[in-house]
């Protein structure tokens, strides 16, 4: 089934979920366009860019602030993020003292596939948790299999 333009990309080997282009590189979800007013309009979710190349694993930052992880932090973020899909791993690193307050505890989330991470980011990055606007954005699988939860000098992030 589908509509025309997915039978259409099918044919011409694009998958559900998967990124168009010969790396997978490109967008993986179709544009939306919201209606602003009677002839005009805006493209939503366009800022995937900006968001980090898609993986399976999903950053969070700013969830809270440095000095405040818990036991239970982990626990209810991967029950809070299980709704996205299935949550293979849950990491909650925190920077050393003098990271920027919005950037101290990184938590990481590795999801069963990507789709899920992908619906993670879209509806988590910019809403509020306990009066913090939560960034939600893709991390590198390889860095994460790796142990390399700092944040890098070339990110946009410091």
């Amino acid at each position: 089934g589908g509509s025309f333009a997915e039978k259409m990309m099918k044919r011409m080997g694009w998958e559900e979920g998967k990124g168009l282009g010969a790396q997978s590189q490109g967008i993986t979800a179709a544009l939306q366009a919201h209606k602003t007013g009677n002839k005009t309009g805006r493209i939503v979710s366009n800022e995937l860019g900006q968001l980090g190349a898609p993986s399976r694993c999903v950053l969070l930052t700013n969830m809270v602030g440095a000095g405040e992880v818990d036991e239970r932090l982990e626990e209810e973020t991967k029950q809070e993020c299980s709704k996205y899909g299935f949550i293979s791993r849950c990491v909650i690193h925190e920077l050393p003292p003098g990271a920027p307050e919005d950037q101290a505890v990184r938590i990481f989330l590795l999801f069963g596939k990507q789709e899920s991470a992908m619906k993670a980011v879209m509806d988590l990055d910019g809403r509020f948790f306990g009066g913090r606007q939560v960034r939600a954005s893709f991390f590198g699988e390889d860095d994460f299999a790796n142990k390399k939860l700092d944040p890098k000098e070339t990110d946009d992030e410091l």
